[in-house]
C-alpha cells in the first residue's frame, strides 16, 4: 500500500486532488478515486446525493463465469472500475458502491472514431475493439463530475448527472467517422444469459428510447431509458449477437441498418456523426423504473436544456449542501479528505427509485405511487444497519424515515410478508443473514424518527421474524438456536436473529405491546445457547444439543459463521455487552481476550479463500475489513478500561483509511465502512442500534459542528487533540462532566456541546 500511495501523490495534486474552490466548498476534499481498488470497490463518476443515475467508467469486461465455473477475477469489478487498469470500455449509468457481490452496469456508452468496432476488444489489445487506453494524468474525479481523455480516439469525455439523468459531453476531433456505441450487452457480473431482453426504438434523429431486462442478482429487473443527442446523427444501426433460431417475419427488413426498431438479447447499437475539430456531442440519458414515458418525463423535467456546466454546478451545489451538515477542523489535510470522502460515500445510497411523478416498480412487479415519501432502493442491510442508518438518524433523519417507509412498502408487496434482507431494483436478492431491516426500523422508532405508523412497522418486524421458511427461523424458534446440522452459518444466524429480536422487543416496549415484548426479549437471549464455556467461544451446536466436535476458532469457512471466525463473531452480542462479558469470564478475562484479538497473528491460511478480506483489512485477528467486528473496539467501555477503546479506534482510523486508491481496508459496503469512519472521527459510535446510546471513543478532529435538521447544532470539541494525544482525560457535556463513557441520542438532537480533554497518557480515572 505504501508504494502505491507514494505513486499516487506524485501527480494527483494536478488532477484528482486539485482544490476546486474556497474553503467553504467542501467538495474540494472529496476524492471519489479513494477505494477504487479491490478492497473498497468504489467508483469515480457522476451522481448527486442518493441519485438514481450513478454514471461511471468501466475499465474491463471480465465475465462472471469461465468454462462453466465462477471466475474469481470478476470480484475486482464489483463497481466496474479498477484503478490499475489501462483501458476504459465505456461509461454506464448504474453502479453499486463497495459491495461484495454485484449487478447493474446498465447502458454502456462509448464514443469512438475511425473504423466502426462493436466488440470491446481486450485489455492487452485495445485496438481489437472499441475500448481506449487512458492515463490518470488526464483523469479528473470530483463529486458529480468525471473527465478523462480517451487516447485511442483523441476524445475528451466528461460526465455529470442530475438525480435521474446522466449527462455526457464528448469533445471530438475533426472526422467523418465519429461514432457513439450503445452497448446493451455490457453489464457488471455478466454471463451469457443475463440479458433477458433489450428493446431500442429510434424515435427521430436525436431521440432513442428503450429498456433492458436482466436476470442477475436481481432476477427480474427492468430499466427503461430515454436518450437524446445534441446533434442529429446521419446514420445508425445495430448488431444482434444472439444465436436466435426463430427469426419470425421481421426478416423481411434489413433490421441492422437505419431500421428504427431493435430487439433481442444481445444487442449493440451505433450512431454515426461528422464532427469538426473540438466539436462537442452531448447526450442526456434518463432512467426510469416504470416506463419509457417515465424516462422521457424525467429527462424533460430534470434537464430541459443543454448546459452541461449548469448541471455540473447544480450537482456539486447539492453535494456541498449535504457535506456542510458537518463542519470539521483538523490540522491534517488527509483527515479532511478521508472525512469528507467518507461522507460522500455514505450519501451515495440507498438510491432514489421512483420517477419525478412518484411512480416506481414494486416488489410485486406492479407500478405504485410513493405517496408522501421518496422511494429508495439498494438496501445492503447486513452492512448498513450497523452505522450508516444510525448516522442518517442524526444527520439525514427525513431521508432515513423515507427509507423505512420504502422498506414497509416492500413488506406490503412481498408475497412472503417480509421486510427486505438485501434488495434492489424491485427485487429481493436474499443476500447475507439476519433480518436487519428490523434494526433499521426499530432504531428510527426508538430515536423518535418515525413519521409513519409505528404499530404497522412493528407488525412488519414481527411477521418477518416469525417467517419460518426463511433461513433457519423455524429451527431457531424450535430449538432456541439454529442447529449446525440443519442450516449453514448457524452460529452467525443465531447471534444475528437474537440481536434483531432484541430490537423488536424494544420497539414493542415503547409501543406498550408487552405480549410481543415478552416473546422477543426471550428470543433475544438465545445467543447464550451457542456459547461454549469450555472453549470461551460461540460454537456450532447440533440439533441433539451437543456442540459440534470439529471446531477451529480461527477458520472462517465451515465453522458456522459467515464472513468471520469465532474470535470475531463471539463478540457479537451488541444488545447485551455487559452480560456477554460476564458470560465469557468477567471483565479481567474479557480484556485479556480482547487484547489478544488485536495483537495476535492470523496466518494467511485462515483467510486465503475469502474474497472480501486481505491482509490490509486485518489488525492482529481483528477484521475491520468486514462488518461483524465494527463495534468490537468499543467494548472496552464496558470493562472499566475505556482508554483501550480510545487507543484502538485511533489506531484503526490510521491503518484502515488512507487518501489513496487502495485507501479502504475492506469493501465500503454501500457506506458502512465510511459511516464507521465518520462516527469514530467524531468520537462516538452506535454499538447497539435500536438503543438510544452511543459509546464514546477518541475524536480524531479538533472541532466539529453538526447542523441538525431540527435547526439545532451539536458541537464536538477535542482540546489538545493530536496524533499523540489520543487518550481522553475527561469529557464534558454542556459543561457537566460525564461519569460514564456514553451519551444518548437525545443529548445530540437537543443540541449542545461535547468537550473532550485529550492527553498523551491513559487517564484511568477520566470518568468521575
Amino acid at each position: 500500500m505504501k508504494k502505491l500511495f507514494f505513486h499516487v501523490c506524485c501527480y494527483m495534486p494536478l488532477t484528482l486532488f486539485a482544490q476546486t474552490g474556497p474553503a467553504t466548498d467542501l467538495t474540494q476534499y472529496v476524492k471519489p478515486i479513494i477505494g477504487t481498488q479491490k478492497m473498497g470497490h468504489t467508483y469515480p463518476g457522476a451522481t448527486v446525493p442518493f441519485g438514481m443515475v450513478q454514471l461511471s467508467p468501466e475499465t474491463d469486461t471480465i465475465p462472471y463465469e469461465m468454462n462453466g465455473k465462477y471466475n474469481p477475477d470478476v470480484y475486482k469489478y464489483c463497481a466496474g472500475y479498477q484503478y490499475d487498469d489501462k483501458t476504459i470500455t465505456g461509461f454506464s449509468h448504474t453502479h453499486f458502491s463497495g459491495t461484495g457481490h454485484s449487478d447493474l452496469g446498465d447502458f454502456l456508452i462509448m464514443p469512438t472514431t475511425g473504423a466502426l468496432q462493436l466488440n470491446p476488444g481486450t485489455a492487452t489489445h485495445p485496438e481489437s475493439g472499441y475500448r481506449s487506453t487512458f492515463s490518470h494524468q488526464t483523469e479528473v474525479a470530483e463529486p458529480d463530475y468525471y473527465k478523462v481523455k480517451l487516447d485511442e480516439y483523441n476524445i475528451l469525455a466528461e460526465l455529470t448527472a442530475s438525480n435521474r439523468v446522466g449527462f455526457h459531453q464528448y469533445t471530438f476531433p475533426q472526422t467523418d467517422q465519429a461514432h457513439i456505441v450503445l452497448d446493451l450487452m455490457a453489464g457488471i457480473y455478466n454471463y451469457e444469459n443475463k440479458n433477458v431482453w433489450t428493446f431500442v426504438r429510434v424515435e427521430n434523429d436525436t431521440l432513442i428510447t428503450g429498456y433492458r431486462q436482466t436476470n442477475g442478482w436481481a432476477r427480474t429487473r427492468t430499466v427503461y431509458f430515454a436518450m437524446t443527442f445534441s446533434k442529429p446523427f446521419h446514420r445508425y444501426g445495430h448488431a444482434n449477437y444472439a444465436n436466435d433460431v426463430y427469426k419470425g417475419f421481421w426478416r423481411k427488413f434489413d433490421q441492422f441498418h437505419n431500421f428504427p426498431e431493435m430487439a433481442g438479447k444481445q444487442i449493440r447499437a451505433w450512431f454515426d456523426f461528422k464532427t469538426n475539430a473540438d466539436e462537442k456531442i452531448k447526450i442526456k440519458f434518463a432512467l426510469s423504473p416504470v416506463s419509457i414515458a417515465g424516462a422521457l418525463q424525467n429527462l424533460r423535467t430534470e434537464i430541459p436544456h443543454w448546459d452541461f456546466d449548469k448541471v455540473k454546478q447544480e450537482g456539486q451545489a447539492l453535494w456541498n449542501k449535504e457535506l456542510q451538515k458537518i463542519a470539521i477542523e483538523t490540522g491534517n489535510t488527509d483527515d479532511k479528505v478521508n472525512f469528507y470522502t467518507a461522507m460522500y460515500h455514505a450519501f451515495l445510497g440507498p438510491t432514489t427509485y421512483m420517477d419525478v411523478d412518484g411512480m416506481y416498480r414494486g416488489l410485486d412487479q406492479n407500478n405504485h405511487s410513493a405517496n408522501g415519501f421518496t422511494n429508495y432502493t439498494t438496501f445492503s442491510l447486513w452492512d448498513t444497519y450497523r452505522a450508516l442508518h444510525p448516522f442518517f438518524n442524526i444527520i439525514q433523519p427525513k431521508r432515513n424515515a423515507d427509507m423505512v417507509q420504502s422498506m414497509l412498502a416492500h413488506y406490503d408487496q412481498s408475497v412472503h410478508k417480509m421486510l427486505p434482507v438485501w434488495s434492489h431494483y424491485a427485487n429481493e436478492n436474499w443476500c447475507m443473514t439476519g433480518y436487519h431491516s428490523v434494526s433499521v426500523v426499530a432504531d428510527a422508532v426508538i430515536k423518535g424518527n418515525a413519521p409513519f405508523d409505528a404499530n404497522r412497522a412493528l407488525e412488519a418486524c414481527v411477521n418477518t421474524a416469525r417467517y419460518k421458511p426463511y433461513d433457519g427461523i423455524e429451527y431457531y424458534m424450535q430449538y432456541g438456536y439454529v442447529p449446525d446440522d440443519k442450516n449453514s452459518s448457524a452460529v452467525s444466524k443465531t447471534l444475528e436473529y437474537a440481536y434483531d429480536d432484541w430490537c423488536i422487543a424494544q420497539m414493542a416496549k415503547k409501543l406498550n405491546r408487552m405480549d410481543i415484548y415478552d416473546e422477543f426479549i426471550k428470543r433475544s437471549r438465545y445467543y447464550e445457547n451457542v456459547y461454549d464455556a469450555s472453549t470461551g467461544f460461540m460454537r456450532p451446536k447440533l440439533s441433539d444439543g451437543s456442540f459440534r466436535k470439529q471446531f477451529d476458532a480461527l477458520t472462517t469457512h465451515g465453522q458456522g459463521f459467515i464472513e468471520g471466525n469465532a474470535w470475531n463473531y463471539s463478540l457479537y452480542v451488541p444488545q447485551y455487552p455487559a452480560e456477554m462479558i460476564e458470560l465469557m469470564g468477567g471483565k479481567k478475562k474479557f480484556v485479556q481476550h480482547l487484547d489478544s484479538l488485536f495483537t495476535m497473528h492470523l496466518p494467511d491460511a485462515f483467510f486465503a479463500e475469502t474474497e472480501d478480506i486481505t491482509r490490509d483489512g486485518i489488525i492482529g485477528n481483528y477484521v475491520h475489513g468486514n462488518e461483524p467486528s465494527h463495534h468490537v473496539a468499543y467494548l472496552y467501555n464496558w470493562t472499566g478500561e475505556p482508554w483501550k477503546t480510545q487507543e484502538r479506534v485511533r489506531m484503526i482510523l490510521k491503518k484502515m483509511y488512507k487518501p489513496a486508491p487502495d485507501g479502504l481496508g475492506g469493501n465500503d459496503d454501500c457506506g458502512q465502512m465510511s459511516a464507521w469512519y465518520i462516527f469514530t472521527s467524531l468520537g462516538f459510535y452506535p454499538v447497539c442500534p435500536g438503543s438510544d446510546q452511543y459509546a464514546l471513543g477518541s475524536p480524531a478532529v479538533a472541532h466539529a459542528t453538526l447542523q441538525l435538521e431540527n435547526g439545532k447544532t451539536f458541537t464536538i470539541e477535542a482540546r489538545d487533540q493530536s496524533d499523540k494525544n489520543v487518550f481522553v482525560q475527561k469529557v464534558l457535556l454542556n459543561g457537566k462532566q460525564l461519569s460514564t463513557p456514553f451519551i444518548s441520542h437525545g443529548d445530540i438532537m437537543n443540541g449542545g456541546e461535547l468537550t473532550f480533554y485529550m492527553g498523551p497518557k491513559a487517564a484511568k480515572a477520566n470518568y468521575k
